[in-house]
């Protein structure tokens, strides 16, 4: 059994490069093929676009980076998929935040 040296947050983008790499040196598991064909199928963003995205979420101070990296990942279009995102913090955020994610996600799809 493989032992946890680290464990960080990374974006689909990010996942689907390490697959592909891992892929080029051993042959990927069932899971890890399975991943990879659906990050391969609806990563909708390039990589420098998602670090875009992520520096422009970023200045909203009251996300977490954890939420900043889900948002980016899944790119909501409404109020219910934000709010699901973001489970209790939700109600922390004004109106003008919520408009300011979408606007700025808008502006990446």
């Amino acid at each position: 059994m493989e032992e946890i040296l680290k464990e960080m947050l990374i974006t689909n983008t990010e996942a689907k490069n390490i697959l592909a790499e891992r892929k080029k040196e051993i042959e990927l598991g069932y899971e890890q093929k399975n991943a990879l064909d659906y990050l391969k199928k609806y990563d909708r963003l390039t990589e420098k676009r998602f670090k875009e995205l992520v520096e422009k979420l970023t200045e909203i101070k009251k996300l977490r980076e954890r939420q900043i990296i889900l948002i980016a990942n899944l790119l909501p279009q409404d109020s219910e998929d934000l709010r699901l995102i973001l489970e209790k913090d939700y109600s922390l955020l004004i109106d003008e935040e919520k408009n300011l994610i979408f606007e700025t996600v808008k502006k990446f799809i």
